[in-house]
């Protein structure tokens, strides 16, 4: 593992740009920044979600998902952090965590997950996303999250996406 956490051998410099973008649209769901979100997506962009999760229907377009993620961040009280990615050529593997609040008045739960990604002219074109969504933490019993750089409880950023945490959450009315 190489110090911006890709996988040794994994074509890192040629993933390097993306990884970025991942990033910057990772602060656009968190932020609910509609303007970052669609400078990092492309116009026929589609992501796809892992079923029985709520909402696992896919969506289409950069405008639509855009929206989705705006509302999600906001009902959640979401924020996205990229944990770990590996990459070649114009596709990028990713693990990332959500931390959220379940309801109100809740603590603050960790959902950790993978995406696929696929690029076409710069833009995120597709992503595939595998998680399950429970109102409590899930992640890999017994890994040691904290000590590899990833985030945990009291720390929403990861050594490789150090400032999601200083990115404002999205509410209603921005």
């Amino acid at each position: 593992m190489n110090a911006n956490g890709h996988a040794n051998g994994d074509a890192a410099g040629d993933a390097d740009g993306r990884v970025d973008l991942i990033r910057r649209y990772y602060d656009g769901c968190t932020s609910g920044d509609l303007g970052l979100l669609h400078a990092t997506l492309h116009e026929d962009v589609v992501h796809y979600f892992l079923a029985p999760n709520v909402g696992s229907a896919p969506v289409r377009g950069r405008a639509h998902l855009s929206a989705y993620w705006r509302k999600v961040a906001r009902m959640l009280d979401a924020r996205w952090v990229v944990e770990r990615t590996v990459g070649q050529g114009d596709e990028v593997v990713i693990e990332w965590s959500m931390h959220w609040t379940p309801s109100p008045g809740a603590p603050r739960a960790i959902t950790r997950g993978a995406e696929w990604f696929v690029f076409r002219d710069g833009l995120i074109f597709e992503i595939r996303s595998w998680y399950q969504q429970r109102p409590e933490t899930t992640e890999l019993e017994g890994f040691p999250y904290g000590p590899r750089g990833y985030s945990v409880t009291g720390r929403e950023a990861s050594d490789l996406h150090p400032g999601a945490a200083t990115v404002p959450l999205a509410r209603e009315g921005d």
